[in-house]
C-alpha cells in the first residue's frame, strides 16, 4: 500500500512547484521552511508537513527517473557504437 494524499495536498504542492521550482530541493526540512514561508497563516503545521513531504517525494522520484533515462541513453549509445559495420 502506498501513501494516500488528498487533492488539497497535491493541488497546493503543484502550485508551490510551479511558482517556486528553483527553491524546491530534495531536503524535507528546506521544503517545509519554504511551504511555511509561502503559506504564512493559510495552512496548519500538519498540512504544511504533508505538502513538504509530497514535494520531497515528487522531486526524488523525478531525479530517479532522470537518472534512469540518462543510464538508458548512455547504454544505447555504447550499443550502437559497438554495432557499427566494418
Amino acid at each position: 500500500m502506498g501513501k494516500v494524499r488528498t487533492r488539497k495536498v497535491k493541488r497546493l504542492a503543484r502550485e508551490v512547484l510551479e511558482l517556486y521550482r528553483d527553491r524546491v530541493s530534495m531536503d524535507f526540512e528546506k521544503n517545509k521552511q519554504l511551504v511555511r514561508e509561502i503559506f504564512v497563516s493559510g495552512v496548519s503545521k500538519r498540512l504544511a508537513n504533508r505538502i513538504a513531504g509530497y514535494i520531497t517525494s515528487f522531486i526524488k522520484l523525478q531525479a530517479k527517473k532522470e537518472a534512469e533515462l540518462k543510464a538508458e541513453s548512455a547504454t544505447a549509445q555504447t550499443d550502437t557504437a559497438s554495432e557499427k559495420p566494418k
